[in-house]
């Protein structure tokens, strides 16, 4: 009955060829051996014999110990997961004359996303006459800004992008600062659109 084929190299006696190409330990060449003296000058140096690279002709196989190299690249690679992480944006939209209720709601989410890690884009949305007033949509993230002063800190000001004003906000990062950075006052009216409020 047929099972899985193994992602492991082979090892000493596994390796079942007349003949390797032999490499030391610090990477040195030793050269087309019999398989059983290979093994034997495995014994010999307390190592293990591992194959590399099988497809090769002979196979190429390396002295080692193997034990402590499946756990250094175990190592590698939770490092490389580590550092392939993706930062991921949530986008969370409120309205500038958002009641109560709403607010602590939206807000709620807001925390939940950081403490999960990742990033908020809080958008105000205006509409019609609200355009005029974008010092309505400031002071909501100005609030919101210093209600999730302990969870995040804002990473990109309020700006006015069309008919809406955006803000980024980021989770504090081990070591980092926990004091969230206070949101600047807004551009004037006439200023607003495509323009940063300037930070404190």
């Amino acid at each position: 009955m047929g099972g899985l084929i193994s992602s492991e190299p082979r090892i000493n006696d596994r390796i079942r060829v007349p003949e390797v190409r032999l490499v030391g330990p610090e990477g040195e060449q030793v050269g087309i051996v019999p398989i059983g003296k290979a093994l034997d000058l495995a014994a010999e140096s307390d190592l293990d014999l591992v194959e590399v690279a099988p497809m090769a002709r002979p196979p190429v196989c390396k002295l080692m110990d193997y034990g402590k190299f499946k756990y250094e690249t175990a190592q590698k690679d939770r490092e490389n997961r580590r550092n392939q992480t993706l930062t991921v944006i949530k986008e969370m939209k409120l309205r500038p004359k958002i009641d109560s209720h709403d607010y602590e709601t939206k807000k709620g989410h807001v925390e939940r996303f950081l403490k999960q890690g990742d990033k908020v884009k809080v958008t105000i949305m205006f509409r019609g006459r609200e355009q005029s007033r974008p010092e309505l949509g400031f002071r909501l993230l100005q609030r919101l800004a210093e209600d999730i002063t302990e969870l995040g800190f804002v990473e990109s000001s309020p700006k006015q992008d069309g008919r809406n004003m955006v803000m980024v906000v980021a989770p504090h990062r081990a070591g980092a600062s926990t004091r969230a950075t206070r949101v600047g006052r807004p551009a004037p009216a006439t200023e607003a659109a495509g323009a940063d409020a300037a930070a404190e």
